[in-house]
């Protein structure tokens, strides 16, 4: 279930959360040289409130999803989510003329995907997802 301004204000379902239902979760997108420390903080909120989360969309870049990708943060978020083991997925898995798009024009429709078909954005989230800690 999505919240307020973009899936950021999940502050607001962790004061009203919807009841009658045992099977939601609610979403939050970031990106990372846009929302930094703040949009962490509503979601520790709404983790702490006892909201299931997950992060239905999020990169290093601006919101506008171009500008250079702000690793340090992006970093940060990575390592927010690792510690409260929240799943995650990037924005945006196409070949567009935006930083946001993980792909080059010369990918497959189909994957397989070398390191030569990935853009910056996508040679790092493959290598976020690869390096993931596996902690049963």
């Amino acid at each position: 279930v999505g919240s307020p301004h973009w899936d950021q204000d999940i502050n607001l379902p962790a004061d009203d959360p919807i009841s009658g239902y045992k099977n939601l979760m609610y979403t939050v997108h970031f990106y990372a040289a846009t929302h930094k420390q703040s949009l962490r903080d509503r979601t520790d909120a709404a983790i702490a409130a006892g909201l299931p989360v997950f992060i239905s969309e999020s990169a290093g870049m601006q919101a506008s999803g171009d500008g250079a990708l702000d690793y340090p943060e992006w970093n940060k978020w990575i390592a927010w989510m690792e510690k409260n083991k929240l799943s995650w997925i990037t924005w945006s898995v196409s070949d567009k003329d935006e930083t946001c798009s993980v792909l080059n024009k010369t990918a497959s429709d189909y994957g397989g995907w070398k390191k030569e078909d990935l853009k910056e954005s996508g040679i790092k989230t493959r290598e976020m997802l690869r390096n993931k800690p596996n902690k049963n």
